[in-house]
């Protein structure tokens, strides 16, 4: 049996979003402060009710309280005797809090090979052909069995990559030193910003945003990102990588009843913004293609034409607040937002959507056979849960009551590129002191073997000879390189001095 629709908002009619074509994505736009956050709200809120997981990220901190009853006040007491609602009543969602950085929910990490070089280029803020090299980086693991984690992984493989870069040029293609440079360089800027907190163990296991609470309702997962904002690049990285992971990860599963998951991307101009088209091209698969999987995108944002029109032309469902027409562009994105919609003979949309009030709304959902309904004027209905933030006692009960609470709180370091490296050059080390230590004790000794005194030139006895590189010996492999270059550094005093140093400059320092 189909499920009723979600009433979201109310005008001459009910306006009804379909849980069925909910997977259909959808589109929620207007000026600031029109009144877009509590649309989110109420949305999450119906999503919830039916079972259905939602994950939203908080930009300014005021979705947070979805997880607590709402409290009276005249505008809502207004709201609800306009809008006929006799059944209301105030309560919170089940609510699960995020935060990349761990202090405002439970961290939120993955591991740089999970993230991949085209949307870590991105968040580096590289060009095609320090693009290119991160690839050889990461090529140049998957081929060595060294395995990207965290952000020194990276640090350490990268420094190794731009060390032995003649060494690999003719396997992997030329490795730019001033590329390799700037990698370390933006890697090194990210950590100063925290963002190295993002990378690591345990990584999230995306069944723990798609639960319910033991009354059967969705768990509205909230991301803190009002810090993650500071950074906008990395912000819409992170959600373009969440979105990926749902596209790679969950199976296909067809139109059903209802979505697995409903994922709003708020401030979605920044997801498009100064993204390179092989970027734009992935995006627009993935949101072609991940309806199929059972997970709806809402898009966020005060203006549609900050949404490619690719994409644009996915999002069924909409919700329109006012746009204010200031500016040439202003007027171009009105008449643009019109022409989207389904015309009503009773609505004349390019001039009312300029005149909507706070709460108001032009709004169109798909029907039960996929086309967008006509579109209405109306009212969205006030939120059961709290309009606005919520006290930190508040949130710390919440993230202590959660079924996840103490398993992502501690940071795993297993064995990994930086441990395997490391280990690797101690070894050789001390492969290669053990052998020149051998040497010079089997060496045979002269009578009178004395130093010559110093102005007297060579001592005349016969000296060893380095030993010939064997006739068609192989191109050493890229594990004995590290090897090869210790030995040949030992032998002298300064040449342990010079091993110590390139151990030092190849280790590096971690910064945990």
């Amino acid at each position: 049996m189909a499920l009723e629709g979600l009433l979201i908002a109310r005008g001459e009619k009910d306006l009804l979003l379909l849980p069925k074509m909910a997977n259909r994505h959808g589109l929620v736009a207007g000026a600031t402060g029109t009144g877009k956050t509590v649309s989110l709200q109420v949305m999450a809120e119906r999503f919830s009710r039916i079972g259905v997981p939602v994950f939203m990220a908080d930009v300014k901190g005021d979705l947070a309280g979805v997880s607590q009853p709402g409290l009276a006040n005249p505008k809502i007491q207004e709201r609800v005797a306009k809008l006929r609602l006799g059944d209301y009543a105030f309560e919170g969602s089940p609510v699960a809090f995020w935060d990349i950085f761990g202090e405002q929910g439970h961290p939120v990490r993955t591991t740089v090979s999970d993230m991949g070089p085209l949307l870590l280029s991105r968040l580096l803020n590289l060009n095609d052909v320090q693009s290119g090299v991160l690839s050889i980086v990461f090529r140049i693991a998957d081929d060595t069995g060294l395995h990207l984690l965290d952000f020194k992984d990276l640090r350490a493989l990268a420094q190794y990559a731009g060390e032995h870069a003649d060494e690999l040029e003719t396997d992997y293609g030329r490795i730019s030193p001033a590329s390799i440079g700037t990698i370390q360089r933006n890697l090194l800027t990210l950590e100063d910003q925290g963002a190295d907190r993002f990378f690591g163990e345990p990584d999230l296991d995306l069944g723990d945003l798609m639960q319910t609470d033991g009354g059967g309702r969705g768990m509205i997962n909230i991301l803190a990102a009002d810090r993650l904002m500071l950074s906008p690049r990395a912000y819409s990285t992170f959600l373009l990588w969440l979105m990926a992971e749902l596209f790679e990860r969950l199976p296909e599963v067809g139109d059903q009843d209802k979505p697995r998951l409903v994922f709003f991307f708020d401030e979605a101009h920044l997801l498009f913004t100064d993204a390179p088209q092989v970027l734009l091209e992935k995006i627009e698969q993935v949101v072609r293609l991940i309806r199929s999987k059972g997970v709806g995108i809402y898009f966020v944002t005060q203006n549609p034409l900050d949404v490619p029109d690719v994409v644009l032309g996915q999002l069924g469902n909409r919700v329109q607040h006012a746009l204010r027409a200031f500016t040439p562009r202003d007027q171009k994105a009105v008449r643009a937002a019109a022409e989207t919609f389904r015309q009503n003979p009773k609505v004349d949309v390019e001039t009312e959507i300029t005149q909507l009030g706070t709460g108001e709304a032009l709004v169109s959902f798909l029907d039960e056979k996929g086309q967008p309904g006509i579109v209405e004027r109306a009212f969205v209905l006030p939120p059961h849960s709290r309009i606005g933030t919520i006290t930190p006692p508040e949130r710390q009960a919440v993230i202590q009551g959660s079924v996840v609470y103490g398993h992502y709180e501690k940071a795993v370091d297993r064995e990994s590129a930086y441990e395997m490296l490391r280990a690797r050059a101690e070894r050789a080390a001390a492969e290669a002191e053990a052998r020149a230590q051998a040497e010079a004790q089997a060496r045979p000794r002269a009578p009178f073997d004395y130093p010559a005194p110093e102005g007297r030139g060579r001592s005349p006895y016969p000296q060893p000879q380095a030993p010939r590189r064997p006739a068609g010996r192989s191109r050493d492999t890229l594990l004995e390189a590290m090897a090869k270059s210790a030995a040949r550094s030992v032998g002298s005093s300064l040449g342990r001095q010079i091993l110590r140093g390139v151990l030092g400059s190849v280790l590096g320092g971690s910064r945990r």
